[in-house]
């Protein structure tokens, strides 16, 4: 049986303070630093083309500093907030180097270097609120077999509207890699409680089960040109999490558009297909 599903999707898109500091070296390089932390997300390299952008130079003069306590304290990777956050500090930062550069004599100095830190936490305290989202729509098809009830997403496609995307290949990771995670959501993932001993069952990876290769046929994330000037300076929306939100409502209507059952307790086993199922 084959059938399709869509869904929508939405995620807050928010920042936290940070601060960071940005420094120029006589021999015309610079130096960012942030206590940022890249979990694989191409976070070190988005911040580096940022940078790059808001001092005017080269992105090969720029150095990145990030995952370290002794640096300039900022948020963690979650919640969608990385970028947005630490993009925030450095573009400041950067801005702070430039304006303290125009005012030193001869710019810097044959045997010295010049500093800019800068913290963003009374700019963003002082953000008027406003609805500030990233969107998604996804789209799924599906095929179950008739005799077991198994479910496998044929191909998968995702749109987003996620402000301005700084690094199109790492944002495709970050995207798909979201998708697969809401495959997972919809297909595998479950804990199962022990009620007498109030312990979990299945605590490891072998019992645990999460979407692996085999179960990732086909999949494909694009986006918008989108531009908010309400957002921060970058323009950014985090994109750790809208490619996962409406991923397993798509595959799961799909599942009911095949079978006509309808799930609303993930993860779709066979047992939710096969009792209730006029084709059972």
């Amino acid at each position: 049986l084959i059938g399709t599903g869509v869904a929508g999707a939405s995620y807050p898109a928010r920042a936290r303070a940070s601060a960071a500091a940005a420094t120029a070296r006589p021999d015309g390089r610079f130096l960012i630093r942030i206590d940022a932390t890249d979990i694989g997300t191409g976070a070190r390299t988005a911040l580096w083309q940022v940078a790059a952008d808001a001092l005017g130079v080269p992105p090969e003069r720029v150095e990145i500093q990030i995952g370290d306590s002794d640096l300039p304290p900022a948020g963690v990777a979650g919640g969608s907030m990385g970028t947005s956050s630490w993009s925030w500090a450095v573009i400041r930062a950067c801005e702070a180097l430039r304006d303290r550069l125009r005012e030193t004599p001869g710019g810097v100095p044959p045997d010295g270097e010049v500093t800019a830190e800068v913290s963003t936490a009374d700019e963003v305290r002082e953000q008027p609120a406003l609805p500030r989202y990233a969107y998604g729509a996804h789209f799924a098809e599906v095929r179950v077999d008739v005799d077991t009830g198994e479910v496998r997403v044929n191909r998968m496609l995702g749109v987003f509207a996620a402000g301005r995307v700084v690094n199109p290949t790492t944002a495709r990771s970050q995207l798909i890699g979201g998708m697969t995670m809401g495959i997972s959501m919809a297909l595998h993932e479950e804990g199962v409680l022990d009620e007498r001993y109030g312990d979990w069952v299945n605590h490891d990876l072998a019992t645990y089960h999460i979407t692996g290769c085999a179960d990732v046929e086909r999949i494909e994330a694009y986006w918008l040109d989108e531009q908010d000037s309400e957002l921060n300076p970058a323009g950014v929306k985090g994109i750790g999490e809208i490619g996962i939100v409406g991923t397993a409502a798509a595959i799961t209507n799909a599942v009911h558009h095949a079978t006509g059952v309808r799930i609303r307790d993930l993860p779709i086993r066979l047992d939710k297909l096969i009792g209730p199922s006029p084709l059972a």
